[in-house]
């Protein structure tokens, strides 16, 4: 009887829980086709785009930063070294734009094992303006991009930042990844902002000058192998709050393969487990597949057959997820609940690797959770 209470209990937690952040990311990221005007008085700003490598799309999202509707502002690319591919693509750019202020900037300043913390520095040494926007080289910016950031900031802001929508995949894994990015990750976060736990997303991150140098500048986000999570930490530090934009902005994802999408998850799971433990514990009972396990516990314990109430809670629950897509102009798969599915069933596989798991490859470089943990 114990056990049979225990798993209602969890259910229907679960399913409040995954009913509330549908409805908190649905009504956050709404798609809406007007586009938000530049005000008058808009303050100067400064983009700043590291970049490394060549990814999909690349040419796509680069271009992207020379048209956007909004009077005032100077993009700096940031590239660690003038071999990189990436170089003759924003060259090129720059060539076709000479009007906009923007340049690049060569060079790696190793102020910590985070490669592009380490290629951000000298771009924020260089920038203008106290506003300034540090932003992936994978983000498409719509025109209205800075005023969306400017949005949500309030006096007790600290930073404003965008999580990555997964868009224009190709073949099964790169729908796998939107399913990740979009319906579980950018839900929860959306989630977790609107109750007032807003974490730091490295895609987009928008900052006031004057809040990262009050806590040192940028070399304090060094003290986390990921610059988002040191950052939280600042702005919380600060008595300030990191919030999300509402209506975040798209990544085209082009081509994955499954090691790319798994690389990228393990990745990610380490680092929180590392950056932000007591969060990351509770990480193993998200996702559908424990909260049926559960219901079909408590449901066989009633002598009631479980195969119809198990199924009928999946519908509903991806259902719900299926719904937030239409709701926020999300790309959805045909396939979408076998790659729903397929996600939940690798939750708890990625939650274990990033327990246990330390040393991961990012963009060519070898970095380890361990070494970090024992430094910050």
């Amino acid at each position: 009887m114990t056990l049979m209470i225990l798993a209602a209990l969890f259910c229907g937690l679960a399913i409040l829980f995954h009913v509330l952040s549908i409805v908190a990311a649905a009504i956050r990221c709404k798609a809406r086709s007007d586009a938000l005007p530049a005000p008058i008085d808009a303050p100067p700003v400064t983009i700043i785009r590291p970049v490394c490598g060549v990814e999909n799309h690349i040419t796509e999202t680069l271009q992207s930063t020379f048209k956007l509707d909004y009077p005032d502002y100077e993009t700096i690319f940031c590239v660690a070294s003038t071999k990189d591919p990436i170089v003759p693509i924003v060259e090129e750019l720059l060539r076709k734009h000479p009007r906009a202020r923007a340049r690049l900037l060569v060079g790696d300043e190793r102020i910590s094992t985070n490669p592009k913390l380490n290629n951000c520095v000298k771009g924020w040494r260089a920038a203008t303006h106290d506003w300034i926007i540090i932003a992936d080289s994978n983000v498409l910016m719509p025109p209205d991009y800075i005023q969306r950031l400017f949005a949500p900031w309030t006096e007790k802001t600290g930073l404003v930042c965008a999580p990555p929508i997964g868009g224009r995949p190709e073949g099964f894994w790169a729908e796998l990844e939107c399913a990740f990015l979009n319906t579980y990750q950018a839900r929860a976060q959306y989630f977790a902002d609107t109750v007032g736990l807003g974490f730091a997303q490295g895609k987009t991150m928008f900052w006031r000058r004057a809040v990262l140098e009050q806590a040192g500048g940028i070399r304090v986000l060094a003290a986390d192998l990921a610059e988002d999570a040191a950052s939280t930490k600042v702005v919380r530090a600060a008595g300030r709050k990191v919030q999300l934009v509402d209506r975040p902005f798209v990544q085209p994802l082009g081509y994955r393969s499954a090691l790319d999408v798994w690389r990228r998850q393990s990745r990610w799971s380490r680092l929180r487990r590392a950056c932000f433990p007591h969060f990351f514990l509770p990480e193993i009972a998200t996702g559908g597949i424990f909260p049926m396990i559960a219901l079909a516990v408590f449901v066989q314990g009633m002598d009631w057959p479980a195969t119809p109430f198990v199924l009928a809670l999946g519908l509903a629950w991806y259902g719900g997820e299926v719904a937030l897509a239409r709701v926020a102009g999300w790309h959805l798969s045909p396939l979408y609940p076998v790659q729903a599915l397929l996600r939940d069933l690798l939750l708890p596989i990625l939650w274990i690797d990033g327990l246990f798991g330390s040393k991961f490859n990012w963009r060519g470089n070898a970095m380890s959770v361990a070494v970090d943990s024992q430094t910050a």
